[in-house]
């Protein structure tokens, strides 16, 4: 079931699911965080992972290989590194390992490196900003699994994620159904309206009360 419902989430945009999630009275879109490298929409059950400053510890290992060997063919690999450090929370050698093992991106709430060759793998990186910085030293693993925090968004492993140009979206896994449902009743009323702006009606009543009462019903 889930695997359809990520389908029919990937042909709606992130503006859609945004709207349903308010709607239905959940965490909206997590805005900054944007494609670095290649511009495609990704969808996927969440792995997630968690970063913080090294402080002086040791990393036992290379941040992010767990949830790579974690992930099923589809996941998505969500990442915290709010530790305010410049250094990057993934590289191109995981982009690598993530894209043979068919992650089919990866969310970095923080910064990213290695972008370029992330385009020229034609694997999708969102992530906050970009660096050239190391995580060596700078940055650990501390929790591979485990509740993130996206933006404002408290994100679960096995949440879904809807990612695109406009934004990032969460949904709980209990509410997938729910809200890709509720997205694509909004993103059909959305199509109706595009094609009357097309036919030349007065944008005053294609954006009228109908789109005002949108989220309503």
């Amino acid at each position: 079931m889930s695997d359809s419902l990520v389908d029919r989430l990937r042909r709606i945009d992130t503006c859609a699911v945004s709207d349903a999630l308010d709607r239905l009275g959940l965490p909206s879109a997590v805005t900054g965080i944007g494609p670095r490298s290649v511009r495609q929409r990704i969808a996927g059950r969440v792995r997630t992972v968690k970063l913080e400053a090294a402080n002086g510890r040791t990393a036992k290992h290379h941040l992010c290989t767990t949830a790579i060997e974690a992930s099923d063919a589809g996941d998505v690999i969500v990442i915290e590194q709010k530790s305010g450090i410049d250094a990057a929370g993934w590289g191109g050698i995981l982009s690598i390992g993530a894209k043979t093992k068919g992650v089919s991106g990866v969310i970095v709430e923080g910064p990213a490196r290695d972008i370029d060759e992330a385009t020229e793998l034609g694997f999708p990186v969102y992530a906050r900003s970009v660096t050239a910085r190391t995580a060596r030293g700078r940055i650990i693993e501390v929790a591979t699994g485990q509740p993130v925090t996206i933006g404002e968004v408290t994100v679960a492993d096995g949440d879904y994620v809807l990612a695109d140009g406009s934004a990032v979206t969460f949904i709980p896994a209990v509410q997938l159904e729910k809200v890709v449902g509720e997205a694509e009743k909004i993103a059909a009323r959305e199509g109706l309206m595009a094609k009357a702006a097309r036919e030349g009606k007065p944008m005053s009543q294609v954006m009228g009360a109908d789109y005002e009462q949108m989220l309503k019903g």
